[in-house]
């Protein structure tokens, strides 16, 4: 592993802020349905990967049993998409990145289930730290319960395709890996969208988009799916090789606070919350936080599977 730079530092913290910009993109394609906005911006991505692979004249073989599971994950990443830019919208960006936070209690829980390990101690009193700040938000955001009981359901989806993905990487270049995942996605993504759309129809007219109607939209989903997809990822992948697992993850979870502070700075009034919600969220944060300090501190690095986070990503 090489040792990073100055340069490496600033580009691994532009790569969360990318992140961190994802949701309000979000809010930024309304009144575009959060299946459509989903269902292009994977399309899109998919063929900016494609032309990454031809151009690197990459082998996209893998073993036959594999090609259904990495699309049946592509389709777990979409339905994750979709209900975090839900949430966005049913309550706000903060409230969304907020729930968000919450991917490393999930993480703790899923992954001795999936890998069949055992639970650690400190995963579990972490847990307990980040359902206490969970409990501040509902209490003090009431209103805004559905939006993120959506964001915290999006949360796990995201855990779950990252330990998934864990065992991929493995076998498999990443860039591969992410082809057929968005491939998944889109066809995923797809379903959604007819579905929502056929519902919606039934009930009659309706003031949301399935189809992008202006070049303003086009253009907020080309930066999302070229920038935040093809370009975040790529770049990401290629840092964990300077990074320790312990730095990345350690960064990545500055998400949240990138992308409330952008979106308070970009919408203004209509993010701002009460104290109740910041107390909340930095309780998680916290807890967040500290994970990887406390599994350090006990002789028990993250692994290189954990690294994984960044693929789980916004």
């Amino acid at each position: 592993m090489k040792n990073p730079s100055l340069s490496d530092y600033l580009q691994l913290h532009f790569i969360v802020l990318i992140w961190g910009f994802t949701a309000i993109l979000g809010k930024l394609l309304m009144p575009l349905d959060a299946s459509a906005v989903v269902l292009f911006r994977t399309l899109l991505a998919v063929l900016g990967m494609g032309a990454l692979l031809v151009a690197r004249r990459q082998n996209l073989r893998v073993a036959r049993q594999d090609y259904g599971r990495l699309l049946a994950t592509g389709g777990l990443i979409g339905l994750h998409w979709v209900l975090f830019f839900l949430a966005a919208r049913l309550a706000n960006v903060s409230v969304c990145l907020a729930g968000m936070a919450t991917s490393s209690l999930w993480a703790s829980v899923l992954e001795p289930l999936v890998l069949r390990r055992r639970t650690r101690p400190v995963e579990v009193v972490l847990g307990l730290v980040v359902i206490a700040g969970l409990y501040l938000i509902f209490r003090f955001e009431f209103d805004k319960v559905v939006g993120l009981s959506v964001a915290v359901i999006s949360a796990m989806l995201s855990s779950l395709f990252t330990i998934i993905n864990s065992r991929f990487t493995q076998r498999y270049d990443a860039l591969v890996i992410s082809f057929y995942e968005m491939a998944g996605a889109s066809v995923g993504a797809f379903l959604l969208w007819i579905a929502v759309r056929a519902a919606d129809s039934a009930q009659g007219s309706s003031a949301v988009q399935y189809v992008p109607g202006s070049l303003e939209q086009w253009g907020w989903l080309l930066v999302l799916s070229l920038v935040c997809t093809v370009y975040a990822y790529t770049v990401g992948v290629g840092l964990l090789r300077k990074f320790s697992p312990y730095m990345a993850i350690l960064t990545v979870n500055l998400e949240p606070v990138y992308g409330i502070l952008l979106a308070v700075l970009i919408f203004g009034n209509s993010e701002r919350m009460t104290a109740g919600f910041y107390m909340g969220t930095i309780v998680i944060l916290m807890a967040v936080l500290a994970y990887p300090m406390l599994n350090h501190r006990l002789n028990r690095p993250v692994t290189t599977e954990s690294a994984e986070v960044i693929k789980g990503n916004n």
